[in-house]
């Protein structure tokens, strides 16, 4: 199993390698000059950067342009990634948790003064009590200061009073559109 493995990174490996001596065969026998060449693959790299900061941008480009429809078709992921780039343009230091055993918070914020765990819950329905509970259990995990949970949704009563018997803020969907509409 172990040699499967090793032929099939070889291969992978190699197949970048054939690419750009393709590339370098096309350059050579257009012009051919070893300059022809090499400015090949020098133009083809230069233009996969472009291409691949283009992709990279597009898609954060079209998160801070979403709105709430956007938002209630977004995955969860999406949403947080959403999320990171509202607060950094909030004028947060953003950093996301791991998806998976992130002890209740998806997004930890930092200014100057705090530091807050953030639990984002992109839902169709109401935000209940365990949402609360996991960001309540996530502040000494991150030596937070302050405990938020963002919805596109709204919250149930019961999350409601324990929010506000522990101090944990919550973002409901009309906060979070007037969010949205403040920073565009």
């Amino acid at each position: 199993m172990g040699k499967r493995k090793e032929k099939k990174t070889s291969r992978i490996r190699l197949i970048p390698i054939l690419f750009l001596s393709a590339i370098a065969y096309g350059g050579w026998h257009y012009t051919g000059t070893t300059d022809g060449a090499i400015g090949a693959v020098v133009i083809f790299l230069i233009l996969f950067i472009v291409f691949k900061v283009w992709l990279r941008t597009r898609g954060s480009a079209r998160l801070r342009r979403a709105g709430i429809k956007e938002i209630d078709a977004m995955t969860g992921e999406e949403f947080e990634e959403f999320l990171g780039h509202l607060f950094k343009k909030r004028g947060y230091k953003v950093s996301y948790t791991k998806a998976s055993g992130d002890y209740g918070a998806d997004l930890i914020l930092e200014d100057r003064e705090d530091v807050i765990a953030v639990q984002a819950k992109r839902y169709s329905g109401n935000v209940g009590v365990k949402a609360v509970q996991e960001i309540i259990g996530a502040l000494k995990m991150y030596e937070a200061t302050q405990a938020w949970v963002v919805t596109n949704s709204y919250f149930t009563r019961q999350a409601e009073k324990l929010a506000e018997t522990n101090d944990v803020y919550l973002i409901d969907r009309d906060e979070l559109i007037d969010i949205i509409l403040k920073k565009r």
